[in-house]
């Protein structure tokens, strides 16, 4: 299981989530919306989700029905 980012932090995005994460896998571009989180590099500690300003960061299996699909968003960001 990983987290995602989600909806809530679109034309936000606050750094809270990065400033807490241990292994450093909350990333952003310029252009992006939002911040992601690497499934790959994500060790599911959930430091990020309290820090999150605009409840934004949800477990993968808890991501609410009508975000589900950053779940996909957030994997997406990280193929290269």
């Amino acid at each position: 299981m990983t987290y995602v980012i989600a909806e809530p932090c679109v034309g936000v995005k606050d750094a809270s989530c990065v400033d807490v994460c241990p292994v450093d896998c909350i990333k952003t571009t310029d252009e992006a919306p939002i911040y992601y989180i690497d499934p790959d590099e994500c060790i599911d500690c959930g430091a990020c989700e309290p820090e999150c300003p605009v409840t934004a960061i949800f477990a993968e299996d808890a991501v609410p029905e009508q975000w589900t699909n950053y779940t996909q968003i957030n994997a997406d960001f990280f193929k290269h």
